[in-house]
């Protein structure tokens, strides 16, 4: 027998609302989801295992049969006692059945019957499978059968996602012990190794490893290793990504796009204020990498001025937070995918992107205490160190010390095609003074707000928008009073929604924020998208940091071919392509100057334009071998010239 829950709506009478009230009772966090299918003319076969799959192999979501989703809101059409009875045997008969769905994932403890309004509802919580279960896929293939889950549904999951989950569910995740073969350790950099041992020296005086060889304590820490069962031996991947030369790490397979780059926008004026990335000055790998950017982006945290025995204390858990943020994404990135590591900083916030997957739950990774470690020879090599944690306390020390700066919490974006994970740390107070004071010059009647209301719309100023479930974050209430928060701000002028119900997000009244197009471009290493910031002083998208440095590119603009002024007006996709092969007719040309000219998103172009002008031979690569070369570009190829058009 299901178990049966019931409640009241109290003053819910609305449609909307009632969606609210059902995301407040089975949606207690951001990583879950929610979707409704009618099943009034049957149990929805096709979709509730596509649902099924895609909850699976994201997070943990609820399936409800019995709602149907309209453009207007909800309609609650509810199932019969029959319906429910028949629709829990279809259930059960199928979650084992090899043939409809590789993995049974639920108990009777995850199949409920609800009740809303006087119409029972069947709603069945699928979890999010663990590592070694993944994927999740219908019929006996995993190869075109796997889905995932986005903000639009599910999507189909490609070849490539598909291996990657495979990569992950197999074996102890010991991806970087790989023996390289033709590299020796004269392709490790003698500064590096020199200074991994001054570093570890430094935190295990007393160590018996000091008194070690360089090739026996490479041995010891991972980055050479002998199989036992093949007798092959050789460098690591871990100890080339740790100490390798630039020109090694270039010439080998294993890693095709390792490129770490940090990029620091502090400026309006310029586009960057300051970059490191491999430009053949320095040795690129992770450890100069750590010791070059971690300075950097710890330099702008405030340093209090402590003292411990009469000693100066430097580092506050903010710093260790932030080294932590770091080293988590050195160690846990998946160097085999596409894209590279980026570090930012911006004015109000860092950003730490890292290509790969996370390997559990956003609800475990928030509440810490799990490791799971793609790369753990690396993870050892830092802890060596001092500079990393394996019990899985390194996002408590992130929380606190973020926390104890009173800075707006971290939190955690999951992109996928490419898969990508990003942890935004904000560098501003939800209620800092600057922020209070231009809010009280628009609003006339911003003493009259509580201080949850208050912190919402100042949160809502500084990021330009605001969600149900970003508050869930910020505010310690209960979603359902999220929801009427928000519902009053709007009511009263305040904010502004957008109107997609589940996902509606929340802008200050009058100023709209684009965020469409404010995504760091991962698939290649010279875009840069991340000047998009909101500049808090008008709640308006700043762009005006998003100009291209075209001096190099040799973009002569005032070629009366070039009608640049088509770009201007609205242009349908064929004349878009036109105008674009218009640019490049010539010479090869950046994606960031073509989408300055057209006055087109990067993220539209590489996505939608891009890809199908190179298919069908309008446009060529400067380096088609290398799709994510630093100075990609592109040219019109000459059966597509101007001259032939």
């Amino acid at each position: 027998m299901m178990k049966e829950e019931s409640f009241t709506f109290l003053d819910f009478d609305d449609e909307n609302s009632i969606c609210s009230l059902i995301d407040s009772v089975f949606l207690p966090k951001e990583s879950y989801e929610i979707e409704y299918k009618s099943a009034k003319g049957g149990f929805p076969m096709k979709e509730f295992w596509r649902t099924y799959s895609a909850f699976a192999n994201t997070h943990t979501g609820f399936i409800i049969l019995g709602i149907k989703e309209k453009k207007d809101g909800l309609l609650i059409e509810g199932l019969s006692e029959e319906a429910i009875e028949l629709y829990q045997k279809t259930f059960w008969n199928n979650c084992n059945n090899p043939n409809t769905i590789s993995t049974n994932l639920l108990s009777n403890n995850d199949v409920h019957t609800l009740q809303i309004a006087g119409k029972k509802v069947l709603v069945f919580k699928v979890p999010f499978a663990a590592r070694t279960q993944r994927p999740i896929y219908l019929t006996h293939n995993p190869f075109g059968n796997t889905y995932k889950r986005n903000n639009e549904g599910d999507y189909h999951c490609t070849d490539d996602e598909v291996r990657q989950m495979i990569a992950d569910a197999t074996g102890d995740l010991k991806r970087d012990s790989l023996i390289l073969e033709h590299f020796t350790t004269d392709d490790f950099d003698p500064t590096s190794v020199r200074q991994f041992r001054q570093l570890f020296s430094v935190f295990n005086a007393l160590h018996p490893w000091n008194a070690l060889s360089d090739i026996e304590l490479f041995t010891k820490i991972g980055a050479y290793r002998k199989d036992r069962k093949t007798g092959k031996e050789g460098i690591t991947i871990a100890g080339l990504l740790m100490f390798g030369k630039g020109d090694s790490l270039n010439q080998q397979e294993a890693l095709p796009n390792f490129f770490p780059e940090y990029r620091e926008h502090l400026s309006d004026t310029i586009r960057w204020t300051d970059r490191i990335y491999p430009d053949g000055t320095w040795e690129h790998n992770l450890l100069q990498f750590y010791l070059r950017v971690l300075p950097k982006i710890t330099s702008v945290l405030p340093k209090p001025f402590q003292l411990e025995k009469d000693t100066r204390i430097e580092e506050t858990s903010a710093h260790i937070a932030l080294r932590e943020a770091f080293v988590n994404a050195l160690v846990h990135t998946d160097y085999s995918q596409s894209g590279n590591i980026i570090i930012i900083l911006e004015k109000q916030q860092f950003i730490i992107s890292n290509p790969g997957t996370l390997l559990v739950s956003l609800d475990q990774y928030y509440e810490g205490g799990i490791s799971e470690c793609r790369n753990p020879s690396l993870q050892k090599m830092f802890m060596l160190i001092g500079r990393a944690e394996k019990s899985g306390s390194g996002v408590d020390k992130i929380m606190t010390g973020w926390d104890e700066l009173h800075w707006s919490k971290p939190y955690l974006k999951l992109e996928n095609q490419p898969n990508r994970v990003k942890l935004v740390l904000p560098m501003f107070h939800i209620l800092s003074e600057q922020v209070m004071t231009k809010l009280e010059q628009q609003f006339s009647s911003i003493k009259e707000l509580t201080t949850n209301e208050l912190t919402a719309l100042t949160f809502c100023s500084i990021e330009g928008c605001i969600s149900n479930n970003r508050l869930q974050y910020i505010l310690k209430l209960h979603p359902t009073d999220i929801t009427s928060l928000l519902k009053g701000l709007v009511d009263r002028g305040y904010l502004e929604s957008d109107n997609k119900r589940r996902w509606a997000n929340y802008h200050i009244k009058g100023q709209k924020v684009d965020t469409s197009t404010q995504k760091v471009d991962t698939s290649d290493q010279k875009v840069d998208t991340s000047d998009q910031k909101v500049d808090t002083s008008t709640q308006k998208v700043d762009t005006s940091t998003q100009k291209v440095d075209t001096s190099t590119q040799k973009v002569d603009t005032s070629d009366p071919k070039v009608d640049t002024s088509k770009s201007k007006r609205r242009i349908n996709r064929g004349g878009l392509e036109s105008l674009i092969m218009d640019i490049c007719n010539e010479k090869y040309v950046k994606m960031e100057a073509i989408a300055e000219q057209t006055q087109r998103s990067l993220d539209y172009l590489k996505n939608k334009i891009f890809p199908n002008m190179i298919k069908q031979g309008k446009l060529e690569k400067k380096f088609p071998l290398n799709p994510n070369h630093p100075e990609q570009a592109y040219k019109t190829t000459n059966i597509y010239k101007k001259t032939n058009l």
